[in-house]
């Protein structure tokens, strides 16, 4: 990774295109009649984003492993209950809308030819090509994702906030630590402790049976984190009542190999990649190829515009 100095933002790029898809009328088609209501609904995020917000440096981090086999083999019910099919040699595959799934390789080569700098690396979630990015930045740092799995990079400190979208990308939900602990009880560092007590369905984390959100803000703020309830339990002149004893007791197993899931990796081996902003299109050719091909019209005409801006 080459040296980011400047404000660098940083897509979770499937959150975004998710939204996308389900933000857009399906109505919006290609010449052929191929739904591209993604594509161009991301094209017109970017394009908000861009103008918005005055990134020097884009990145649309990628799920090259959405489930990652180390995460698994931890806690086999991460994200299970989404799998379409399991592949032995290779990353299982994610249940996907059947009309979102063609348009994935269409936003890849538009993005690649626009110059905006793509980056998956293979075992790792997006998340954790998030994480090792927001590790390695010198300045501020600007998350764009729909997943509050990433709140736990918030740092007032470092410049480092989560845009949450609200409604599309007009809205967006700027997450910094005031916020998170308004809403919360935590700051960005505690986010993942509070995360992994509580549980989370959407990701197939259990959590500590009993130890719902509140509870689990009440615990950290009392003991300051995972370590220090745990350290709580075994003290027993310490504050826990009876019952949380015994469900943060039995659940050790569970909150041993749970950091390792819930927290982003910050070392993943990213390429070396240019993340500068690109003013023009790095391919022309293809890009004016794709437009044609996919109908992207306005959408990719708005974003080269403000590229150029």
């Amino acid at each position: 990774m080459r040296d980011v100095t400047g404000r660098l933002m940083l897509l979770d790029t499937a959150s975004l295109y998710f939204r996308a898809y389900f933000g857009v009328p399906d109505s919006v088609k290609a010449p052929d009649g191929t739904p591209v209501n993604a594509v161009r609904g991301l094209l017109d995020f970017i394009d908000r984003l861009v103008r918005d917000h005055h990134p020097e440096h884009l990145v649309a981090c990628m799920d090259a492993d959405w489930r990652p086999k180390w995460r698994v083999e931890l806690i086999p019910s991460y994200k299970a209950h989404r799998v379409a099919e399991e592949h032995e040699l290779g990353p299982d595959a994610e249940e996907v809308p059947d009309t979102l799934s063609p348009q994935v390789p269409v936003i890849e080569a538009v993005l690649d030819a626009l110059g905006i700098a793509r980056v998956g690396v293979e075992g790792y979630e997006a998340d954790d090509v998030i994480g090792t990015f927001t590790a390695r930045a010198t300045g501020p740092v600007d998350i764009v994702t729909g997943d509050r799995d990433l709140y736990q990079l918030v740092d007032d400190a470092r410049g480092v906030r989560v845009l949450y979208p609200l409604k599309g990308v007009g809205t967006l939900q700027l997450t910094d630590e005031a916020w998170l602990r308004e809403k919360y009880g935590v700051d960005g560092g505690g986010y993942a402790d509070l995360a992994l007590l509580r549980g989370d369905p959407s990701d197939g984390l259990p959590g500590v049976p009993g130890i719902g959100e509140k509870t689990a803000a009440k615990l950290l703020a009392e003991f300051g984190d995972l370590a220090g309830i745990l350290a709580a339990v075994d003290d027993r002149t310490s504050k826990l009542t009876p019952a949380q004893r015994k469900r943060l007791d039995e659940a050790r197993p569970y909150l041993a190999v749970a950091p390792t899931v819930v927290r982003v990796a910050s070392d993943v081996p990213l390429p070396d990649v240019d993340t500068a902003l690109p003013r023009t299109p790095r391919d022309p050719a293809a890009l004016e190829a794709l437009s044609g091909r996919w109908g992207l019209g306005g959408a990719l005409q708005r974003l080269l515009s403000t590229l150029e801006s």
